[in-house]
Order: structure tokens, then C-alpha cells, then sequence
């Protein structure tokens, strides 16, 4: 329970820091336009802070830490989710410097999406197993 009390808390730092990060950088280069910074403070909010005080809800719950997927659920969205961060705070920051991004950024940001899907899949698997039981019929 506590590291998705401290997985939360981080991602609402960071959610409030890219929004100054954002701000700042938009305003020292006057920059006016498109960019991926300006979508970054939602999605740390939405896909860390909020998500995780769900899931802190569903283990009061469900105790859903107890299946052995949790573990690999964890480490595999928070991987996903920075991985995904970091690369649109760079094609942002591209963006606002007006540097060409170009394919291999796009690709890496992709790949941080099917691995914040693969941990998807995972929770859907341990909601699952805590909302519908197996039992054992004789």
C-alpha cells in the first residue's frame, strides 16, 4: 500500500512540476503553437496520480498486492508511464525549440506505449482474479 501512496505522490510532482516546466519554457521563448508539453501535466495527473489513487481503492478492496502478477504489474506500467513521459517531454521541448524531432523519437514514444499496455493487460488480469475468485468445485 505505501509504494502506491509514494507512486502517486511522485507523479503529482511531477505532474505540477512539467505544468511550471511548460509555462516557463513557453514564455522565456515566446513560443505560441502545438507541442506535446502542453499535454504532459494531464497525462502524469490522469495516467499516474490519479490512476494510482484508484488502485490504492481497489486494494483497500480487493487486496489485489497479494497476486503474484502485482509485482510485475507495478515496475512494468511505472516503466511504461516514464517511458512515455520522458519522450514527450523531449518531443515538447523539441517542439519549443524549434528542433526537428524526426522517427526515432515517435518509434521510442511508441514503444513506451505497448509497454504501458502490456501493464494494462496485467492489471486487468489481477482486477480479474480479485473481483471474480476461482473456486474449486467438488
Amino acid at each position: 500500500m505505501r509504494k502506491l501512496y509514494y507512486a502517486a505522490l511522485a507523479y503529482m510532482i511531477a505532474g505540477l512540476l512539467s505544468g511550471i516546466y511548460f509555462r516557463e519554457l513557453t514564455k522565456a521563448t515566446g513560443f505560441h503553437g502545438e507541442t506535446m508539453l502542453s499535454i504532459l501535466h494531464t497525462h502524469l495527473l490522469i495516467l499516474g496520480m490519479f490512476f494510482f489513487l484508484i488502485v490504492i481503492a481497489l486494494e483497500k478492496l480487493y487486496s489485489l498486492t497479494n497476486n503474484r502478477l502485482f509485482t510485475l504489474f507495478f515496475w512494468t506500467y511505472n516503466v511504461g508511464v516514464i517511458w512515455t513521459i520522458t519522450l514527450m517531454a523531449v518531443h515538447g521541448t523539441r517542439d519549443v525549440l524549434h528542433l526537428p524531432s524526426g522517427p526515432a523519437i515517435s518509434g521510442m514514444a511508441g514503444m513506451g506505449h505497448i509497454i504501458l499496455s502490456i501493464a494494462l493487460v496485467l492489471f486487468f488480469i489481477i482486477l480479474k482474479d480479485a473481483l471474480f475468485p476461482k473456486t474449486i468445485n467438488h
